[in-house]
């Protein structure tokens, strides 16, 4: 890949999705656009910089744009998450909202379902807690191709063997030849959406619980200063914001603060202050 191609691609990918890459990445991009170059019988990189250049929202340009998305995921990835939900966001939203008022929920970066289905599961296992009431989960990915396997809920002995506990795999997953499927209970739970980060966030509804894990390390300082921002916007005033191990708001927006002990977790600061001064009055 020439110097010049390189950084076609190394713009477009910015442009398309935020992805930042840097030349050292190139190895990075030259195998993602490998797989591309096979799969359109394309002969080199030059001449699949030329193909994109001229239709730009072309299928080609998509597959391009897919090829690089982040695509590495599991049940109950990293595990912390998912016992904060359970033990400490969940209840404290269901505390603070009036009865009938469904829960909303959002698993950003989806990628092939398994975290949207983790909390699918997570709150069938919590239903005593729930007490009937709905609970929305929008589960979005810039992948199309990533989201239709995630709405086939399918997946292989592998891929279920990697953090999800057997009463789990046992309790909510259907055999189906080699493979295993979510049983529909937990399928209905889920609305999968294509969506792109980039791209404003005016249709989405306030959500409760934000799941942003993993995908902003892949951007630049003023991208990710731009996505926080739309999140705060989309975050209900006492929402959580659950972000990667690696990942943090620190130095990138105003808007948040650490929800105490828990790194990963982030509140809406407005909050954190009205909540300190009713606890300064009470006291």
């Amino acid at each position: 890949m020439t110097p010049q191609t390189f950084e076609f691609f190394s713009k477009f990918l910015y442009e398309k999705s935020g992805l930042s890459l840097q030349k050292e990445k190139q190895y990075l991009l030259e195998n993602r656009l490998g797989g591309v170059l096979k799969q359109h019988n394309i002969a080199s990189y030059e001449l699949l910089a030329s193909q994109v250049k001229s239709a730009p929202q072309g299928p080609l340009a998509l597959d391009v744009v897919e090829s690089m998305s982040v695509t590495e995921t599991s049940f109950f990835r990293d595990r912390t998450p998912f016992d904060l939900f359970k033990d400490k966001m969940l209840p404290e939203i269901l505390a603070n909202r009036p009865a009938g008022q469904p829960i909303r929920i959002w698993s950003a970066a989806a990628s092939s379902g398994q975290e949207a289905y983790t909390i699918a599961m997570l709150c069938k296992e919590n239903a005593a807690l729930l007490r009937g009431r709905r609970v929305e989960i929008i589960a979005t990915d810039i992948s199309k191709n990533i989201l239709e396997k995630a709405k086939a809920g399918l997946y292989s002995q592998f891929e279920v063997q990697r953090g999800l506990p057997t009463n789990f795999l046992l309790s909510y997953f259907e055999q189906a030849g080699e493979m295993w499927g979510i049983v529909p209970e937990i399928k209905s739970m889920v609305s999968f959406r294509h969506f792109n980060l980039m791209d404003s966030f005016s249709s989405f509804p306030k959500f409760d619980i934000i799941f942003c894990r993993n995908v902003l390390i892949y951007f630049d300082v003023d991208t990710k200063s731009s996505i926080f921002k739309k999140l705060h916007e989309t975050m209900a005033r006492d929402g959580f914001l659950v972000l990667g191990g690696a990942e943090t708001t620190i130095g990138l927006s105003d808007d948040y603060m650490s929800d105490g002990r828990h790194r990963i977790l982030f509140r809406s600061k407005a909050f954190k202050a009205e909540e300190k001064k009713t606890a300064v009055i009470s006291a």
